[in-house]
């Protein structure tokens, strides 16, 4: 096991990307982000194939540079993915690693006024530019998105939203069923912020933004839960609204427009169904260990799934010995599975 990178038999193209939609986004992020774009061995000798596309994107605090981030003895994912191709164990795709970067760590891949409009981004901008550089089947029929925890909930999200746009998911301990995994977290937060800074969101964010990130054990857990509140209960002026109150009680009228976006729920409603019902392939895992319990989001969407109307055999399903963390040699699993059933 080489400690350091090594050589693919496919290649990664990387590209500055511009995009319009998120100019002058409320946080003042970069409207200029980072794409990478594989092409598997071969796609250069076939300049008449055309290829299906999986869209990759990161989990909460994630960024593009940190899919190469090589943990000791274990590779890092754009090498287990090329080595699928490599080693012809699924028909070549194309995969595309977007960047959804906030200033509070992430975007859910959602339209938010509290972060900007990362799910336009996506679905808007860089489908259609990576269809329009690439060979790339440009239908939904042959197009999926994947990704793990907050990028878990985008795959399950976009293309209930999107139905047009992706044919299929792969979910890997992605956020869901709310009540579960975030709401356990509101009276720990509540006194964390009692405590640290008598109560005040924005006492913590001025702290936060005046000195290097981490240095406090409070940092994490009070911009993770404001991160989400920005995506989840921003009203339209920007003002973000957190889901509970000084006890830690939620505050019901903020806590529904969390509830409003649960993928769970979502998939239990009519439009949401049809989406979900259209889908060519949907695989759902996650760790039986899972510290943040998205195991019970993993059971909870599979059977809403299965309440949509989704085939078993469209839909593959697992709890595998782990928690949340270090489960990047899942993801070449649902890639091979996802080549097989987007491959013409």
């Amino acid at each position: 096991m080489l400690p350091w990178s090594a050589e693919l038999a496919g290649r990664i193209d990387e590209h500055d990307f511009t995009s319009d939609l998120l100019r002058d986004n409320p946080l003042g992020d970069p409207h200029r982000r980072p794409l990478w774009v594989y092409v598997p061995p071969g796609y250069d000798d076939e300049p008449d194939r055309r290829y299906p596309v999986v869209y990759v994107i990161q989990g909460y605090t994630g960024s593009l540079p940190m899919w190469r981030n090589r943990p000791p003895w274990r590779q890092p994912f754009p090498e287990l993915a090329d080595q699928v191709f490599a080693r012809g164990e699924a028909p070549p795709l194309i995969v595309v690693y977007v960047d959804a970067w906030t200033a509070v760590g992430g975007s859910q891949f959602l339209d938010s006024p509290g972060t900007g409009r990362y799910h336009s981004y996506l679905c808007e901008e860089i489908v259609p530019w990576v269809d329009a550089h690439y060979r790339t089947l440009a239908d939904r029929d042959h197009r999926a998105i994947s990704g793990k925890s907050s990028g878990g909930y985008g795959a399950m999200i976009t293309p209930m939203l999107r139905p047009d746009v992706f044919g299929a998911l792969a979910t890997h301990a992605g956020d869901a069923l709310f009540d579960v995994c975030y709401r356990p977290e509101f009276p720990k937060t509540a006194r964390t912020l009692r405590d640290a800074y008598d109560g005040s969101i924005d006492a913590f964010l001025a702290d936060f933004r005046s000195r290097l990130a981490g240095t406090k054990e409070t940092d994490l857990p009070l911009i993770e839960i404001y991160g989400y509140a920005a995506a989840y209960s921003a009203d339209e002026d920007g003002t973000v609204q957190l889901p509970f109150d000084d006890t830690g009680a939620v505050i019901p009228e903020v806590w529904e427009r969390w509830l409003a976006k649960d993928p769970v729920l979502m998939a239990r409603l009519p439009e949401y169904a049809e989406a979900l019902r259209s889908l060519r392939a949907v695989w759902i895992d996650a760790g039986n260990r899972d510290e943040y319990h998205l195991d019970f989001g993993a059971v909870a969407f599979r059977r809403a799934v299965a309440a949509a109307g989704v085939k078993d055999d469209a839909v593959n399903f697992e709890l595998f010995d782990a928690g949340h963390g270090a489960i990047e040699y899942r993801y070449p699993l649902s890639l091979a599975w996802l080549a097989e059933r987007l491959t013409p």
